[in-house]
């Protein structure tokens, strides 16, 4: 958001001690500061990390996540992974446990985005795929990864998901997109062109459509019927997969539960298959 930084320093005069050390921190690393979980802001200012959850509230913030997202939208359409990935690890000593701090991050990711995902939006989501004719999943480049998870299961258990994945396809993969067909659209920062485009087409052309992304402020949120919010903030140029993989998991398994029947009639006869034709090793 423009003027960020002239808001941070109007209020300065008014907000509590604790809270001007954060605004003070966020006006005077203005390239690093932005990449910081909410965690590893508290950590470098040496205040509580509810301290800085409540200092995006008091200036009007729907939570870290979303001041985060308007500081880094200020510098982030000029930085490449390389400079960001500089500005992440520049204060770091090398022996430090990565994996700790990755996997504390995770668990915020996975806390944050539990709070974030209503569990009637969910059910909805879920009732949408069990209806469709037809599902097509949008994921470019890292996303992909999700995108393939989903369709692998979903496919696996309805036998009617595909994964658009390559661009120069998309015309002809969505030639016959109707309303009784659902697409989801996977999008995180860095958020790619393409991906934005399709999920516009698609929800022109009358399809239902499901959105998973990071933030309100995603440039995918607006061409979702229904959107799942997944935080992906991690203290490093990559996004964490561990909360958009886990509403993956969510949906599988909600959508195998509520088609019981049709699914354990369909794992059963994958079993005689797959036995048919020895796909899996022998492990006693």
């Amino acid at each position: 958001m423009a003027g960020i930084y002239d808001q941070l320093t109007e209020a300065y005069t008014s907000l509590s001690k604790s809270h001007k050390k954060i605004a003070a921190y966020l006006l005077e690393n203005r390239e690093r500061a932005p990449f910081l979980t909410a965690s590893r802001l508290a950590e470098n200012v040496k205040v509580g990390e509810a301290t800085v959850i409540r200092f995006a509230s008091v200036l009007g913030y729907k939570g870290y996540p979303d001041l985060q997202r308007h500081l880094q939208e200020e510098i982030q359409s000029r930085l490449t992974s390389a400079e960001v990935l500089k500005r992440t690890t520049g204060d770091y000593p090398g022996p430090q446990p990565v994996i700790k701090e990755i996997l504390r991050d995770d668990r915020h990711n996975l806390s944050t985005t539990e709070g974030q995902i209503d569990s009637d939006d969910f059910n909805a989501v879920i009732a949408d795929l069990a209806d469709a004719e037809r599902i097509y999943i949008v994921a470019y480049r890292s996303a992909a990864s999700v995108g393939k998870y989903l369709e692998f299961y979903l496919d696996l258990i309805l036998q009617n998901t595909e994964l658009i994945q390559e661009a120069d396809g998309v015309s002809e993969h969505l030639l016959d997109i109707s309303p009784n067909d659902v697409v989801i659209g996977l999008g995180f920062a860095r958020y790619t062109k393409r991906t934005v485009e399709v999920m516009k087409y698609v929800q022109s052309k009358g399809a239902n459509t499901i959105v998973i992304t990071d933030h309100l402020l995603s440039p995918l949120y607006p061409y979702g019927n229904r959107q799942l919010i997944t935080s992906t903030e991690v203290n490093s140029f990559i996004d964490s997969f561990a909360a958009p993989m886990s509403v993956a998991a969510a949906i599988i398994t909600a959508l195998t539960r509520s088609r019981k029947e049709k699914v354990t009639k369909r794992l059963e006869e994958l079993e005689e298959l797959w036995e048919t034709f020895d796909v899996f090793t022998d492990h006693e």
